[in-house]
């Protein structure tokens, strides 16, 4: 059985080994590089002011074993929207709901807090994430996202009206 748990500034262990997990795993599917967040990079207080956006919400998917997955959740620009940033899922609990489990649980807080929309960008070439993206109701809304490191690509930028 999948749990979910929900994580502040003080829990910052438990998301630096699952985001350092989820950078060396697919580099291909995050904008950030696992050397960007080791090294100097690779700081208490780094990891604890991630956690502690004003407004975020972060989550850990857990089974029996340990943390498997997670999402945040974030404000956007806009006062009415939301943002899904960091997930991932561990190759381990892929395809047996954990992702479902993360998207639902970000799309309850971001719908609880007022959004209207929730946005997320993906990599161009992460097929994967973009079909189960795509299932929960998230479609491209044809902007540019940020710019990726080729100098060329850019992120695919999806939302879903809440």
């Amino acid at each position: 059985m999948i749990e979910l748990r929900f994580l502040g500034p003080d829990d910052w262990p438990v998301w630096r080994d699952l985001r350092l997990a989820a950078l060396a795993e697919a580099p291909y599917a995050f904008g950030s590089t696992l050397a960007q967040w080791q090294g100097d990079g690779d700081r208490e207080e780094r990891w604890r002011n991630r956690l502690a956006i004003p407004g975020s919400h972060n989550v850990v998917a857990a089974g029996p074993d340990g943390p498997v997955g997670m999402a945040g959740g974030v404000p956007g620009e806009q006062p009415d929207a939301a943002e899904l940033i960091s997930m991932w899922v561990s190759p381990a609990a892929r395809g047996r709901g954990v992702g479902d489990l993360l998207i639902a649980e970000i799309t309850r807080w971001a719908a609880q807090r007022g959004a209207t929309v929730l946005r997320l960008s993906v990599m161009p070439d992460n097929r994967a994430a973009a079909a189960l993206y795509e299932r929960h109701g998230f479609a491209d809304t044809g902007e540019r996202g940020d710019l990726l490191p080729d100098g060329v690509r850019r992120e695919v930028v999806m939302a879903k009206a809440l």
